[in-house]
């Protein structure tokens, strides 16, 4: 049952519900695509001139390219600027837990038309896997002068709070009653509070981070500018904190923080309520 107001089941063309990945992944082609085709928020469409029916612009080109495996419970969305395009502007994925849950895997958004920065890629051009297979450090100091946070190859289109809910609509239509996530940076933690989202496992961590970060807290006294994401001052900010905690800064490498949005429910957690705003 559909708890947003205005919400329904979702259903496919015979009527029948639909109540996970799976069973959208089992429908036909166009009928499946149609429905995460939804997924998009209308201003990237209206921004690439995505017909939303097709997917195409209006010249025929395809420019959304939706992964959904019959007999799997996942998908994969990605979309570009122009067919050829090494880069996405918009990547999601998605899949179903076992416990009849949305998993929020990943969700990239990027403006096409800003610099890019190689963090993503180590000093000799490999792909680095989110920095866990080397960092590539002058590109992630010119990230972070530009106001990036960590990983983040373009600037973002701030989007997020346009494509949220119609995953929250989306989730609640399958009868979901939860979105879950696994924040890979700090600033990606902070964000999901943001939305409404509380912590499964991790709200111990993100506290113990805001109180270290403190006036006499052992990271705040490792923020000695002996590296560029270790200057002082950097407590102050999330992308500061989260460049810090990038760089190596705690006593144990960021990991294990799992999150979770109860559709329709605002938590209203705040793990750094102190932080100051940072004009992008």
């Amino acid at each position: 049952m559909a708890r947003l107001p205005g919400n329904r089941q979702l259903l496919d063309a015979a009527g029948q519900p639909l109540r996970s990945l799976s069973a959208i992944n089992r429908l036909a082609r166009a009928e499946k695509e149609a429905i995460y085709v939804g997924l998009l928020p209308q201003r990237l469409r209206e921004l690439l001139g995505v017909q939303t029916e097709l997917s195409r612009t209006p010249s025929g080109d395809r420019l959304v390219t939706i992964i959904a495996p019959e007999g799997l419970p996942l998908v994969k969305i990605e979309v570009k600027a122009r067919p050829d395009d090494d880069d996405t502007v918009f990547f999601l994925e998605l899949s179903d837990t076992q416990f009849h849950q949305m998993e929020l895997c990943f969700c990239i958004i990027c403006d096409p038309t800003a610099e890019r920065f190689d963090v993503d890629r180590d000093e000799q051009g490999r792909i680095n896997w989110f920095a866990s297979h080397g960092r590539n450090i002058p590109e992630e100091m010119r990230s972070m002068r530009a106001g990036l946070f960590p990983n983040q190859t373009r600037r973002g289109l701030r989007l997020f709070a346009e494509f949220f809910p119609l995953l929250e609509r989306l989730t609640d239509a399958m009868g979901m009653e939860m979105i879950v996530a696994e924040p890979l940076t700090y600033d990606n933690a902070i964000r999901y509070e943001k939305y409404g989202f509380d912590y499964l496992r991790g709200k111990r961590l993100m506290l113990e981070i805001d109180r270290e970060f403190q006036p006499g807290g052992r990271y705040v006294a490792r923020l000695d500018g002996s590296t560029a994401f270790r200057a002082p001052g950097m407590e102050r900010t999330v992308r500061g904190r989260s460049w810090a905690i990038h760089d190596g800064i705690m006593d144990e490498p960021w990991n294990e923080v799992e999150i979770y949005k109860m559709i329709g429910v605002h938590a209203g957690i705040d793990t750094f309520p102190a932080r100051e705003q940072e004009q992008r």
